[in-house]
């Protein structure tokens, strides 16, 4: 087990007074046998109700209504976990499900059908063309294996390019870019196993390492596959590698752009705000 201590800094400068509208905050991480929440500590100005609930994929969703005019919103997050997960491989799929192609069971489908179902329709044919490229379209390979060169393709083959837009680029501009941000390659692993017919969803959260250690980092996304056997889980294409005591899941979805960590808007002036983000992940002495 390792306790890791997060902090996370959203802080926005306005050149003049606005009137805040609602925002939504998903800060808080899921959650469950493999991690739990020792302490949580959220400071926010200016003046401010807050109601917390879960969404429809279960995540800690805040919203946040704001009581006074402002040229300056700042959200503090400071959440201490405990970590369980510390043999990410020791994992069992399935036997009907151990090679590729499989079916999942009838019993699942209306649950597993809407992770299926492309959310960039128009760039199947690119993603499709990409993948029978890899090899990843011909013959018979373990499940694990597919997934593996999958992850380690996007890995390998496209270079890592900070962004700082909101959003995601769509699979096909990343494959023609030929680069692409965490998100992007997120987004890029998920269209690529929807069309091989596996239940894929988007995460969002936090990434311990040593650029992290030091601070001035910033939210981390990876994808997560359904698995028979052992349930949903994560491959990181940024990194090349199965998630494990690494990685901080705080929000998942299966649109990739549904769970931006702050979103919100404004009334005022129409000039963009100063935007500061810090995101600090530290491990913590038992």
């Amino acid at each position: 087990m390792k306790r890791l201590r997060i902090k996370h800094l959203t802080e926005y400068s306005f050149p003049a007074e606005v009137t805040l509208q609602q925002h939504y905050l998903l800060l808080r991480p899921r959650e469950g046998h493999d991690l739990r929440i020792e302490s949580s500590i959220l400071n926010i100005t200016p003046a401010y109700k807050i109601k917390w609930y879960r969404d429809v994929f279960d995540n800690s969703l805040a919203a946040v209504t704001f009581l006074q005019p402002t040229n300056k919103l700042t959200i503090a997050s400071e959440v201490v976990i405990q970590h369980y997960e510390e043999a990410p491989l020791d994992f069992l799929i399935e036997d009907y499900a151990v090679n590729y192609p499989f079916a999942y069971p009838e019993a699942d489908w209306a649950d597993l059908a809407a992770f299926q179902q492309p959310v960039f329709t128009n760039d199947q044919n690119t993603v499709n063309n990409w993948l029978v490229q890899l090899g990843l379209r011909n013959g018979s390979l373990t499940t694990f294996a597919l997934l593996t060169s999958l992850n380690q393709a996007i890995n390998r083959q496209f270079r890592y390019q900070i962004r700082e837009e909101a959003g995601v680029q769509t699979p096909a501009q990343t494959i023609n870019n030929g680069s692409g941000s965490c998100r992007d390659y997120a987004t890029l692993f998920i269209e690529a196993c929807r069309c091989l017919g596996l239940a894929s969803r988007f995460v969002s959260g936090y990434l311990h390492a040593p650029a992290t250690e030091a601070g001035n980092a910033t939210t981390h996304a990876w994808a997560e596959v359904y698995l028979p056997g052992t349930g949903w889980k994560g491959f990181d294409p940024t990194a090349g590698q199965v998630t494990g005591i690494h990685h901080i899941a705080v929000a998942v979805a299966r649109n990739p752009e549904a769970v931006p960590p702050v979103s919100g808007s404004f009334i005022g002036p129409a000039v963009m705000p100063k935007l500061i983000v810090d995101v600090q992940v530290n491990l913590l002495n038992h």
